[in-house]
């Protein structure tokens, strides 16, 4: 037993360190954007596009959630070695959702200033945010395509060519900001266009990558390529995903509305940490992700105990990475909030910020392991009815505990709420145990 969870370990770490360092990249796109507007034009750009992240990561979140739910159908098939099913896949939901994501960046970018000022974004901040978050929108197909994609070579378990994309892409990004902020003074709409551009950059390779290297990852459109029976299997598990991630993007607009009534110091603050702690928290998320795709395999493939040794061997490494994260955070995390820029009193307040939230970081690495496992059998219904839960719970205990807590309610409120999230997946995997998922499709 000890040596298959050793294996298992070895495999899941193989398979998530590729994804960790993409994540990271990939966060980089906006800690570049930040930290040279931040540096170049000062604080005010750097609360404008701190006030664009709630808008930009629902779209974001759509994207993703739903093509977590397609990687794991991808693997659940690569698994059982039904492969032929695999391109009309890819065919069907390249076009439907570069489509979809096409039409509502439209829509963001033509709504965008009643967005913002819903938001209460502050009067002295407002048309450097419009600027930004329009530009930014147009890139929103490329990224739906890309993920595809990245959800595809994931399945198949190649973590490896996402991460070699957006390297690419982070360089282009890093390249055109210099260009377009520092040399030609073009600001926020510099930084934006930047990210566009070095996104589309990054999807062109993918798909590349993937028709060169993979027969079976072939873009193959005929009259045929909308099929539901390619589609409903997708919809099936990227839909709870899709809804949970947007819901809770959705309740970041509320939650952003909430902190926006603390001043234009606590935004630049708050917002500039969850930038830093976004990509503190990939390692986790990604391995994450690790855990529900190699999970996912091995359950196609009929290895029910290889499921439960991954989940083990993920535990225990979520553990050893949550604890690191926390001391690394609390020790630097102020130092890391001020190279972006921002003021001592923003400094101040995201240092209190991070020496609360990170004293969590364990529960919620717990948690994410037990998601990984949950989503990879498939029963992302339950793990997206819990998230939103979790999330309705946040919102609460924001407005409940703020007399308390005042602008620090940001940090506990959503700190409890993964508390929240472990207790109900922990109900949830001790039911699975007894037999009760395997009941339910019966």
């Amino acid at each position: 037993m000890q040596n298959k969870e050793k294996s298992s370990a070895y495999t899941l770490m193989k398979f998530s360190l590729p994804l960790i360092f993409s994540g990271i990249l990939q966060q980089l796109y906006n800690w570049a954007d930040a930290f040279i507007v931040g540096n170049v034009d000062g604080e005010l750009a750097l609360a404008a596009i701190g006030s664009t992240s709630t808008v930009i990561n629902l779209y974001l979140m759509a994207i993703t959630g739903f093509t977590l739910g397609l990687s794991i159908l991808f693997a659940q098939k690569f698994g059982s070695g039904d492969t032929a099913v695999i391109p009309k896949i890819i065919t069907a939901f390249t076009i439907l959702l570069g489509a979809a994501f096409g039409l509502l960046a439209a829509t963001g970018i033509g709504l965008a200033p009643q967005i913002l000022r819903l938001l209460h974004t502050t009067g002295d901040t407002i048309s450097m945010a419009e600027n930004y978050l329009q530009i930014v929108l147009i890139g929103m197909p490329f990224l739906a395509v890309y993920n595809v994609y990245a959800a595809a070579l994931r399945g198949i378990g190649d973590s490896h060519a996402p991460f070699l994309s957006i390297l690419l892409s982070s360089a282009v990004n890093v390249a055109l900001d210099i260009l377009f902020v520092m040399v030609l003074r073009l600001g926020v709409a510099g930084a934006a266009a930047a990210t566009v551009i070095s996104q589309s950059v990054m999807t062109v390779f993918l798909i590349v990558y993937s028709f060169r290297k993979y027969s079976l990852l072939r873009f193959c459109p005929d009259k045929h390529a909308l099929d539901k029976k390619f589609l409903i299997p997708g919809m099936r598990l990227g839909c709870p995903p899709m809804i949970q991630s947007s819901v809770g993007a959705a309740g970041s607009l509320i939650l952003q509305n909430f902190m926006n009534g603390f001043g234009t110091q606590t935004v630049a603050a708050i917002t500039t940490a969850y930038r830093v702690d976004s990509i503190v928290l990939l390692p986790i998320i990604n391995l994450g992700s690790g855990i529900s795709t190699i999970v996912a395999q091995n359950y196609g493939a009929g290895k029910k105990t290889r499921t439960r040794e991954v989940l083990a061997a993920g535990i225990a490494i979520m553990t050893a990475v949550s604890l690191l994260l926390t001391m690394v955070v609390i020790m630097a995390g102020g130092r890391l909030i001020a190279i972006f820029g921002a003021g001592p009193e923003a400094v101040r307040i995201g240092g209190g910020f991070f020496r609360r939230i990170a004293s969590f970081y364990l529960v919620y690495g717990i948690a994410t392991a037990m998601r990984g496992y949950l989503e990879g059998i498939g029963d992302v219904l339950y793990s997206s009815m819990s998230g939103i839960l979790s999330l309705v719970s946040r919102i609460i205990l924001s407005y409940c505990l703020e007399p308390f807590y005042g602008n620090m309610v940001i940090a506990f409120a959503e700190a409890y709420s993964w508390g929240i999230l472990l207790v109900l997946y922990l109900i949830r995997i001790s039911w699975v145990r007894r037999g009760g998922l395997r009941k339910l499709r019966q």
